[in-house]
């Protein structure tokens, strides 16, 4: 039972990024490192707030940060978005990568 719960929650996690449904036995991958700058200015509000959430998670633990500062967050979003519109081809990670290395971390 705890699997199929898992199984069905992350279904729906890819359901709410635009992807299609899947078998509840299928496996699941959704590679984010290919996702374009494009792709996510396109992406509705919630998918967008969805996958913002995730790659801030693998940013803070890629630097060391285990505190979440939700204003900072906000300030980040915001600059990932504001990146991307003028790199629509880019892929987020490697906006995130660049401000990685440029950070030191």
């Amino acid at each position: 039972m705890k699997r199929l719960t898992t199984v069905a929650a992350t279904g729906l996690g890819l359901a709410a990024l635009g992807l299609p449904p899947i078998a509840a036995e299928a496996q699941i991958k959704f590679d984010t490192t290919r996702v374009t700058c494009a792709d996510y200015l396109a992406m509705s509000p919630t998918d967008a707030r969805l996958f913002s959430a995730f790659i801030s998670g693998w940013f803070n633990q890629k630097t060391g940060h285990v505190t979440v500062d939700l204003s900072e967050y906000e300030r980040n979003v915001a600059s990932v978005r504001n990146w991307c519109a003028g790199n629509p081809l880019e892929t987020v990670y490697a906006g995130l990568e660049r401000a990685r290395v440029a950070s030191g971390k």
